[in-house]
């Protein structure tokens, strides 16, 4: 259940990140609301960090957190801001995916 809750607070932090994307590109009271957006993500995103981090060892929870909130933030950055998905890019963020993949399994 932990490790459920520990994904959710990553997919939080993308959507805080998005937020503030959406922000930026935003006018008016539209810019508002997305602010207000990006501090319900973020509350969420810590809540359920702080949860989590009870279960689960701190090094291990907050590297997988940070690492589904770079890996989403990017892929939405690709997909949704239209950045460029260059081979570089793609091939790290394969290798930060093997390796949450990998804290996982070396995880108690």
């Amino acid at each position: 259940m932990n490790w459920i809750l520990l994904i959710i607070a990553g997919l939080f932090e993308v959507a805080f990140a998005a937020c503030l994307g959406k922000a930026k590109e935003a006018t008016g009271i539209e810019t508002t609301y997305w602010y207000i957006g990006f501090l319900v993500c973020l509350g969420i995103s810590m809540l359920r960090l702080v949860k989590v981090t009870q279960q689960l060892p701190i090094g291990t929870a907050y590297a997988v957190w940070t690492g589904i909130g770079a890996v989403g933030t990017v892929l939405i950055g690709i997909f949704i801001f239209k950045e460029p998905a260059t081979f570089w890019r793609l091939f790290f963020i394969t290798t930060l995916i093997a390796s949450i993949i990998g804290l996982k399994v070396v995880s108690h």
